[in-house]
């Protein structure tokens, strides 16, 4: 049988079913899609591929997914470094954004950030900011998965006046793009603190009709906590299930604030969460509590953030963080194990998104997002498990080979969508505005 690409691996983990490490195995793509997973010898024999690729000392796994980023905000890396949350958004990060945000700095931001995240082995990403539109179609150029966040908060930027416009400029370009594979679009309200109770209502009924997530921070310091007490009466959670947000269709980023009863009514609910470990970390934020929520039954996805508080948007960094983390916290070595952090960085990824049927696992008839890893250098041996290997040991910059829905972003650590040269020489422009200016 004639098909477009075929690839051998030492490795193939797959994430569905969980825990499964194929040794000699081979993924067959043909028109963007998994068309088979089988031993290397049978493939050989069954399959005539128009490309070949011989992977023998590589681990292959599903493309990565960056469950809640800003990517435009890598121009911002280490701008503003080592302060708490409300410190670092009021004195430094708004009024940078209020002064030079516009469509040029998203165009450049998010080219850098895929660069970046493409190269890290991330093929989607959930993102969170203003100009979506020039995040939309510079994904789709670059031909990277992304889910785009219609963004709502309630005072003016440079994108929107009011909650009205914002809603109004976020349905335009979900219907714009609603014919495009590589789009997703979410409804993005900001945070409980920024979003007040009338546009959230809103979300809620439009979220309902058109069956959408919403991607919200959410529970993210000690602080947005308290000012809710004193502005609402309640927490934050609690006012969002007021409204009706809190189903299904709930994106909760950060959650590093949560009581059991909270945990437990996430999962009733068949809520998602998406754990920032190094982000909060960095901010100081506080710890959310993973184990505690993947044992209720949470879909637990992980997300870098942005650049600007990260600083970077490694994924696989993250996956390690996370098991790490969730260690300690538990006070219990067995909480989060290698599988589940690679399952978190993926699969659950995807499925908060709404985007499970489509990429997350290498299974049959899935998208072919797919990412080589290579596991033969010297930091990476030796290995008696690639899973471990993978999320303990290996970096991002082991990451080779990258495809997604069929065609590959990255060849032997080169990028063959984007230009390398030109992202440099922008951002470098960038740089020098923003330090004389800021």
């Amino acid at each position: 049988m004639i098909i477009d690409t075929l690839i051998t691996a030492r490795w193939i983990i797959p994430v569905e079913p969980d825990g499964v490490t194929l040794e000699h195995h081979a993924l067959a793509i043909d028109r963007g899609r998994i068309a088979d997973l089988l031993p290397t010898t049978e493939a050989l024999v069954k399959y005539q591929p128009r490309r070949i690729e011989r992977l023998e000392h590589h681990v292959l796994i599903p493309g990565l997914v960056n469950a809640h980023t800003h990517a435009a905000m890598t121009l911002l890396r280490g701008v503003a470094d080592d302060l708490p949350l409300m410190q670092w958004l009021q004195e430094h990060i708004w009024p940078l954004e209020q002064k030079w945000i516009g469509e040029a700095f998203v165009r450049d931001g998010v080219q850098l950030a895929m660069a970046e995240m493409i190269r890290g082995g991330i093929t989607c990403f959930n993102d969170m900011y203003f100009f979506p539109e020039v995040v939309a179609r510079e994904a789709v150029r670059a031909g990277m998965r992304a889910a785009v966040g219609m963004i709502v908060v309630d005072f003016p930027t440079a994108w929107a006046a009011d909650a009205d416009e914002y809603l109004r400029k976020g349905l335009a370009l979900r219907d714009d793009y609603r014919h495009e594979p590589l789009i997703a679009t979410v409804f993005a309200p900001h945070a409980p603190y920024t979003v007040s109770d009338e546009p959230l209502a809103r979300i809620r009924t439009w979220s309902e009709e058109l069956d959408c997530p919403v991607h919200i921070h959410l529970h993210e310091t000690a602080d947005e906590i308290h000012r809710s007490g004193q502005q609402y009466g309640m927490r934050p959670l609690k006012r969002l299930d007021q409204l009706g947000l809190v189903g299904p269709h709930l994106i909760g980023v950060h959650m590093t604030q949560l009581e059991d009863g909270e945990i437990a009514r996430l999962a009733e609910a068949g809520a998602s969460v998406v754990h920032c470990p190094e982000s909060n970390l960095k901010l100081a934020s506080g710890f959310c509590p993973a184990a505690k929520l993947l044992a209720a039954g949470v879909n637990v996805a992980l997300g870098t953030d942005g650049a600007a508080s990260n600083n970077d948007l490694d994924l696989l960094g993250e996956a390690r963080t996370a098991a790490l983390l969730a260690k300690a916290v538990a006070n219990d070595a067995t909480a989060l194990p290698a599988h589940q952090a690679l399952r978190m960085a993926t699969l659950n990824g995807a499925a908060a998104l709404g985007l499970a049927v489509e990429t997350g696992s290498l299974t049959i008839g899935k998208s072919a997002d797919v990412v080589a890893i290579g596991l033969e250098h010297i930091e990476s041996l030796p290995i008696y498990n690639p899973v471990s290997d993978l999320v303990y040991a290996a970096g991002r910059q082991q990451v080779t080979d990258v495809w997604v829905a069929g065609r590959q972003l990255l060849k032997k650590r080169d990028l063959l969508t984007l230009d390398a040269a030109e992202i440099r020489e922008k951002t470098q422009i960038w740089h020098d505005k923003l330090i004389h200016h800021s």
